[in-house]
């Protein structure tokens, strides 16, 4: 049934308007929150710098932020690392997309709108609070103006000085941030991305893609440090600099036990037949990321953290979901496996990190995505 929803008509089952709860933030022309074809547009024109040779220009940007944060990092004493990996996330998309090289100032300038913004969105009773307020009148006590006001609109100022600089730029098409390229990016009609359209995918980008990635982190460190001999092996194989098979099993398993985001959502325009029902149009389905991935007919002994499943069988594509599917999958995974991979290297180069004997920690819900109870909490030494 997974497999239908992912392959399956997007006129007829709208991902978009599933995502409406995030409309209010993203914006209205966020590939999030399009539908056919308007999707299907933005998602070419922003699909090149995610992948292939242009993705891993920022293999640097990444290590140098991973290296900086962690230089920090108490040793001897537990700490939870997920303040930590936003703070990498973060530094790097910026870096990513706006170009960003040696300009400490800008960067803060640029962050701490964007920190305020993430931070007050973590309760998902207020997300969803402010998506219904936004839709009815905004008075002057109205909690959707108030949040505007105080906490969008920053970010809109930074996003649109940021999107006039590039287009004064003489030099803007010679640059490799995503920005520049999205500029320069054209659709079949030789049409470009307008000012609007940039400031909801440059929101969608910093948002989703800084969150989601510090989450994934997170929830890996907190994993490989419950687990002895898989914190062995794969700080042999860092080390070692013998490739990546053991690191992209670990990525794989830890993003199976705890996807970041637990379902996606689909909304159906007309009836449609999904098993053995027939399901009215107007309604909407969530295949379930979560209970796909703990599928014991999929996943023999679902809860156990074995990265070695994955390298007995590879990841099936309708069964390890993590990203979404079919031509809604998201566009910025191929970056944060990329991403995932240097962070962790970075990390066992240069600590030794402690197995505890702390429990697992629960799931706690942060705005959509299911995050670490305590922060993802770890402790390590110096090598030796």
């Amino acid at each position: 049934m997974i497999k239908q929803v992912f392959t399956s008509d997007p006129t007829k089952l709208l991902a978009g308007v599933g995502n409406e709860v995030l409309r209010p933030l993203l914006g209205p022309r966020s590939v999030l929150t399009l539908d056919e074809p308007e999707h299907m547009r933005q998602r070419k024109l922003l699909l090149p710098p995610f992948h292939g040779d242009r993705m891993k220009l920022y293999g640097e940007v990444i290590a140098d932020a991973a290296e900086r944060e962690i230089a920090h990092w108490p040793v001897g004493e537990p700490f939870a690392v997920q303040e930590s990996m936003q703070a990498i996330t973060l530094e790097v998309i910026m870096r990513a997309v706006f170009g960003v090289r040696d300009d400490a100032e800008r960067l803060e300038q640029i962050a701490t709108p964007l920190r305020n913004l993430l931070d007050s969105m973590a309760d998902m009773r207020r997300l969803f609070t402010l998506q219904v307020s936004s839709s009815k009148r905004n008075g002057p006590l109205s909690p959707w103006r108030r949040f505007r006001e105080a906490l969008l609109h920053p970010v809109d100022d930074v996003l649109y000085e940021e999107i006039r600089a590039h287009r004064a730029d003489p030099a803007v098409a010679d640059r490799d941030d995503i920005l520049s390229l999205l500029l320069s990016a054209r659709d079949e009609d030789g049409e470009g991305l307008t000012d609007s359209e940039l400031h909801d995918e440059l929101m969608t980008l910093l948002l989703a893609g800084h969150e989601t990635t510090a989450t994934a982190l997170s929830w890996t460190l907190e994993r490989i440090t419950r687990h002895p001999d898989v914190l062995a092996r794969l700080t042999e194989e860092v080390r070692a600099g013998d490739g990546d098979e053991y690191m992209d099993g670990v990525i794989k398993e830890s993003l199976r036990l705890r996807p970041v985001v637990p379902a996606v959502a689909r909304y159906l325009t007309e009836p449609t037949e999904l098993g053995d029902r027939i399901l009215p149009a107007g309604v909407h389905i969530t295949p379930s990321i979560y209970l796909t991935h703990h599928n014991p007919d999929i996943y023999p002994d679902p809860y156990s953290f074995r990265p070695e499943r994955f390298l007995e069988r590879p990841a099936g594509t309708y069964e390890w979901i993590p990203f979404g599917g079919g031509t809604r999958r998201c566009l910025g995974a191929s970056f944060a496996l990329f991403e995932m991979k240097i962070v962790l290297a970075e990390i066992l180069r240069r600590f030794d990190l402690a197995t505890t004997g702390d429990r697992s920690e629960r799931i706690a819900r942060r705005a959509i995505t299911f995050s670490p109870r305590n922060g993802g909490r770890i402790s390590l030494r110096r090598p030796g």
